[in-house]
């Protein structure tokens, strides 16, 4: 066998068991978090606290109701548009400009602040050369912070729901925002120091003009990289620093700041399934939903990567190491085949190679995930929320066949509950549908995309795919910045955050007014093996019965052409 490929295996395998062994910690430190313990010193964390909860005129220990909860989400969602918006379109009049980066159109800055507040991260610009390092510290990175603690906010809501017994209880939105950024802040200084000591850049000088070894005049670009690195890699933002993202040296320069990102992008989301299990008062169910999202994750990445290692008859013929086009040789095919699994299983979107390079099937596996809508391990708090809708969804099925109420958790699943299932899992699939329509007929279309036929839809399908599940990466070969694309990409991520969102909110809530019932020998299991494979095939056929046309005509029809 190819001594290549069996490190690929050694190392992916390595790769999972760091995962799950690291966001086990994070899973019983957030969960400390949901029950509003103290994470460091009880006595530093509680002066902290107060004096933020002081400043900011809020009461911990106020129990919000839906519409208080709701109004506290959006409001503040809009003012953190409003505020990244007008540092874009202002950003070549303010400080921290030492490159004199200029203000950013309407249509980039409305699209890019829709893109950070929802956790998108959606780049049609090219960040070295198109953000200031003022909109960079104070505009992205705080971004980072704020976009996926209120995804993890949204999950704790639904969390106490599923524990509650018939008391309103969704906890305090300002409280978990509060307590979850203090805790990550620290995480985030020792990730990027991390990063720094292997050479990421972490400095505010200017560029650096140079002439290369061929001659020609070059620019060094520098920047606060490695502060925005650690945060959009652990909250899930995705998004780059520089316009190649990962796979540029500054920003991703070896082996090991590869293994610390990529591991970055998956342990709070796996993390968040053990606080799961630990918040319901049974493991087991935070196991049998991590099982799941492992399934999923395993076969897609043992597929996606066969399909590059065996790469085209051209790779073949040359090379014993499969598809190489696009990706770095410091990572080779198997690390950028792990990558490009791992961040599209989680709502990240940054990339360590060029996914336009993948081979026809290597690149239908990231795309699949995506549509499926991320729930295999999924953004941070989201990912979860959306798979524990596919959870209900599964009980209601199982109970429809046996002719029994459909019960998760020692709760009845009733019409309303369903319903608030369906504006969870519904809104991503039709605006990806629509979205991807709407271009191909789109009048000007054909200018946008850089190759024709099945890839060209490809190109296309994969962009919607990332605006309605708030991934972020792109296939490259789309030219994005253009009205179009802008404002319906923007619109979209607007749509698939919060239609979700405060379905999860409300689900929550009603989850939290019903009593608990004690189970019975025909209660279905919902913490075994038989559970885990029916949750797996309720959500392949959802995802097939949605996307098989569209995957037919782009990856499939490029392959078989």
């Amino acid at each position: 066998m190819n001594t290549d490929i069996v490190f690929t295996v050694f190392q992916d395998l390595v790769f999972f068991i760091l995962v799950i062994g690291i966001g086990y910690l994070f899973g019983r430190v957030f969960y400390k978090i949901y029950l509003g313990e103290p994470v460091f010193t009880k006595k530093a964390s509680r002066s902290l606290e107060g004096f933020l909860f002081l400043l900011m005129g809020v009461d911990p220990e106020e129990k919000m109701t839906i519409k208080t909860y709701i109004k506290s989400l959006l409001i503040f969602s809009t003012i953190g548009f409003v505020f990244l918006f007008g540092l874009l379109m202002l950003q070549g009049y303010l400080f921290l400009n030492p490159n004199n980066v200029k203000g950013m159109s309407f249509q980039l800055a409305f699209n890019t602040a829709i893109s950070f507040i929802t956790n998108t991260n959606w780049q049609s610009y090219s960040g070295e050369t198109q953000a200031s390092y003022l909109t960079d510290t104070l505009g992205f990175t705080v971004a980072n912070f704020l976009s996926g603690a209120v995804g993890i906010s949204v999950l704790f809501a639904l969390l106490r729901g599923f524990a509650s017994n018939e008391a309103r209880n969704l906890g305090n939105f300002w409280a978990d925002i509060v307590r979850i950024t203090i805790f990550m802040i620290p995480v985030c200084f020792f990730g990027s120091f991390l990063l720094v000591l292997d050479g990421v850049p972490q400095t505010y000088q200017a560029n650096i003009s140079y002439v290369s070894l061929e001659g020609t005049d070059s620019t060094l670009y520098l920047g606060p990289v490695a502060s925005q690195e650690m945060i959009k890699q652990l909250f899930t933002n995705g998004g780059g620093f520089y316009n190649t993202n990962s796979a540029f040296p500054f920003e991703n320069p070896t082996p090991f700041t590869d293994l610390l990102e990529n591991l970055s992008i998956l342990v709070i989301p796996v993390g968040l399934c053990f606080t799961f299990g630990k918040a319901v008062k049974d493991s087991r169910q935070g196991v049998a939903v991590l099982a799941a999202m492992s399934v999923l994750f395993i076969v897609c990445l043992i597929v996606c990567t066969c399909f590059e290692y065996k790469g085209t008859e051209l790779s073949d013929n040359i090379l014993a190491c499969g598809n190489i086009e696009g990706k770095e040789t410091r990572f080779g095919t198997g690390l950028s085949s792990l990558w490009a699994i791992s961040t599209t299983a989680a709502s990240n979107g940054s990339v360590n190679s060029m996914l336009d390079s993948f081979t026809p099937l290597g690149g239908l596996w990231p795309l699949f995930l995506m549509l499926l809508g991320e729930i295999v391990y999924g953004g941070v708090g989201s990912g979860l929320y959306g798979m524990l809708a596919f959870a209900i969804l599964t009980v209601f099925i199982a109970g429809l066949m046996v002719g029994r109420t459909p019960e998760y958790l020692k709760k009845k699943i009733g019409s309303f509950e369903m319903k608030m299932v369906c504006l969870i899992i519904l809104p991503p699939v039709l605006c990806v549908l629509l979205g991807t329509a709407a271009t191909v007929l789109y009048p000007s279309s054909s200018s946008f995309i850089t190759n024709k036929g099945a890839h060209g839809f490809t190109e296309i399908l994969y962009a919607f795919a990332s605006f309605a599940n708030n991934n972020g990466s792109a296939f490259s070969g789309l030219h994005s910045d253009n009205s179009w694309i802008d404002m319906t990409g923007g619109l979209i991520m607007l749509i698939t955050r919060y239609v979700p969102m405060i379905a999860a909110i409300s689900l929550g809530y009603s989850l939290s007014a019903k009593k608990v019932i004690a189970q019975s020998s025909g209660t279905l299991s919902t913490s075994n093996a038989m559970f885990v494979l029916l949750l797996v095939v309720v959500i392949l056929i959802i995802g097939a019965l949605s996307f098989f046309p569209a995957l037919s005509l782009g990856p499939i029809a490029d392959y078989v052409g």
